[in-house]
């Protein structure tokens, strides 16, 4: 169970830097996969329940969880895609901070650290954005959780949706 929550938290911050002219502000779905994600279907769902309101108690919405991807809707407003790479966005969803973060081009890296009671680590993503709409990405997160050691490797993937984001409240 405590691999699957650092899984399922990881998910979500795995997600891409926001890098000035090269993203389009609106909707985005993310999708990250990881081999660890593929035993959600395997949890019984009374501990999906509990998951799912521990990530509540972080302030943390549950990605949509099928065949092994986290499937996130982002809404990202045009302040924050005129940005080089926001940090408050890995801060507010996860309570990791950026502690290095840089860009060339289209080409982004993140350093992350992670440090609260139940979930501490370092991680590594970088990635590219092919067009505007779209960017693909890799993420390393080697962590502790409620004291288990845990390396996570996850691909990451998003597509502009549209430039409406009322389903979505924007990342703050």
């Amino acid at each position: 169970m405590r691999k699957l929550i650092a899984v399922i938290v990881f998910s979500m911050i795995g997600a891409p830097g926001w890098c000035q002219d090269t993203i389009r502000p609106g909707l985005w779905e993310v999708t990250t996969r990881s081999d660890l994600l593929g035993l959600v279907a395997h949890v019984p769902h009374e501990q999906m329940q509990q998951i799912t309101s521990l990530a509540r108690q972080y302030g943390l919405r549950m990605p949509r969880i099928q065949e092994g991807a986290a499937i996130s809707k982002v809404c990202i407003t045009p302040e924050m895609a005129a940005q080089d790479i926001p940090s408050r966005f890995y801060e507010n969803q996860s309570g990791c901070a950026v502690v290095n973060a840089s860009r060339s081009g289209n080409r982004y890296q993140v350093e992350l650290v992670c440090d609260n009671p139940r979930f501490k680590g370092n991680g590594h993503a970088e990635g590219v954005f092919s067009t505007p709409e779209s960017f693909t990405g890799k993420t390393e997160f080697n962590s502790t959780v409620q004291g288990a050691p845990l390396y996570i490797e996850a691909d990451t993937s998003g597509r502009w949706i549209g430039g409406q984001c009322e389903a979505v409240q924007p990342v703050r």
